[in-house]
């Protein structure tokens, strides 16, 4: 897997969700990494915690951190998914060095 480039995904879901709820979301970012031929380092659930501001009248959130191998089309399946699944919050992918 040449070209693969080293990134990390923290996400926030929305506090309410039920845990079997929670756990498919985290999976299926999981599975949007190993369908495009990404390769998954490590998940790091760090639960509930207090947000730094209010966004859409909660004040909590779950969070998620994932590193991950991969290559733009991991970043735009992830990135699709963010933005139209109602239970993230909030969302943020970075390359790292």
């Amino acid at each position: 897997m040449e070209g693969l480039r080293n990134y990390e995904t923290l996400f926030i879901i929305k506090p309410d969700e039920e845990e079997e709820d929670r756990e498919k979301l985290i999976a299926r970012m999981e599975k949007n990494i190993t369908e495009n031929d990404g390769k998954i380092v490590e998940v790091d659930e760090w639960g509930t915690r207090e947000l730094a501001y209010e966004i859409n009248d909660y004040r909590t959130g779950y969070y998620t951190l994932i590193e991950f191998e991969g290559d733009s089309e991991v970043i735009d399946e992830l990135e699709y998914d963010f933005r139209i699944i109602d239970d993230f919050l909030r969302f943020l992918i970075i390359k790292q060095e």
